[in-house]
């Protein structure tokens, strides 16, 4: 365990940065919260919440570039993109973005593993924070997520005049080594006051102790032919506002465009919400929203569990509590389908 003066977290950027770029939540004019890169006058916010968007845009970006194609005659050539090979560190990760990454793992880098996906996620170095600010939108708790001790190659916690820094893996160990001089080292029990403090905090949060035991326990087909499907739905626009802003939505399109001087093939992000998800040369199997709703939260809450050990594709961070201009969201429906 080391620790820094909360006055001095500039010089700890400053050399992190130096070795690699270092990306870290910054407060917009606005007053929210994203990710930006570390350098000309950009200040860590450490008391920001969730930023507007999740890290993920770090390993799985909303728009990728995957091959060109140059066309002459009758002859094709494909350039692939190359896949990213320099470094870089997330700074200041909440607890559950880290966890989101776990579950983006399960779908990226199952057999045969995405190269793009995987190339970033192997260059990263993750550093997580405690959670020192919170929203009553929060309940990853819900999901077994600890915000007191947050995953991560390193873990970051800070009480009133220092942020204190745990090494957990071999990449956050070689950080660690290549920050002699900055750093201090300093005993473990040291953050057992911070621990306890942000619990307590999160455990009078209104929502924390969403029922999960419906999703667990009730039968698929059950759950899918529920009548309450059709009350719930009826709110929603179909936005696709709610799977933008979550950090464990993995649905994309691969599109082709044309230059004017070749095809440029690159994936997108897209959404279950829209009525052209999933359509077909034969039309679209899921004409009704109220079957593309039903499909976001089956996937979140039966599906995935179900082929992933029990992992929800949720991972509690509130973001589409905040963003729904319906204020539909998934504690809601979770709420309704188990008649809470």
């Amino acid at each position: 365990m080391y620790k820094i003066s909360l006055s001095e977290i500039n010089l700890l950027l400053d050399k992190i940065s130096r070795l690699q770029r270092l990306y870290l939540p910054a407060e917009t004019e606005k007053g929210r919260g994203e990710y930006v890169l570390y350098g000309d006058g950009k200040e860590y916010a450490q008391n920001i919440t969730n930023t507007v968007r999740s890290p993920k845009d770090f390993f799985f970006p909303q728009t990728e570039n995957i091959a060109e194609f140059k066309i002459q005659g009758k002859s094709i050539e494909v350039k692939e993109s190359e896949a990213l090979e320099d470094d870089f560190a997330v700074f200041g990760v909440r607890a559950c973005d880290v966890k989101s990454f776990d579950i983006l793992d399960r779908v990226f880098l199952s057999e045969p593993s995405d190269p793009y996906y995987k190339s970033k996620r192997e260059h990263c170095t993750i550093i997580s924070r405690a959670c020192n600010s919170w929203d009553e939108t929060c309940f990853c708790t819900a999901f077994g997520i600890e915000p007191w001790m947050p995953e991560g190659d390193v873990t970051l916690w800070t009480d009133d005049n220092f942020m204190y820094w745990r090494d957990n893996t071999e990449k956050g160990k070689s950080l660690t080594e290549k920050l002699s001089g900055v750093l201090i080292s300093c005993g473990n029990n040291t953050i057992e006051e911070t621990v306890e403090n942000i619990k307590s905090v999160f455990e009078k949060l209104p929502i924390k102790d969403i029922n999960l035991e419906y999703w667990k326990n009730t039968d698929e087909k059950e759950i899918f032919g529920s009548a309450v499907w059709d009350e719930i739905y009826t709110g929603c626009l179909g936005c696709g506002t709610c799977t933008f802003v979550c950090p464990t939505c993995q649905c994309y399109d691969i599109r082709d465009f044309d230059t004017g001087n070749g095809v440029r093939r690159f994936r997108c992000w897209d959404s279950c919400m829209y009525s052209d998800f999933t359509k077909m040369a034969h039309g679209n199997p899921r004409k009704t929203q109220k079957e593309r709703f039903r499909q976001r939260f089956m996937h979140k809450l039966k599906y995935f569990p179900e082929n992933n050990g029990g992992v929800f594709s949720c991972v509690g961070c509130g973001r589409c509590l905040k963003s729904c201009p319906q204020s539909i969201n998934i504690v809601k429906v979770s709420r309704s389908m188990g008649n809470e």
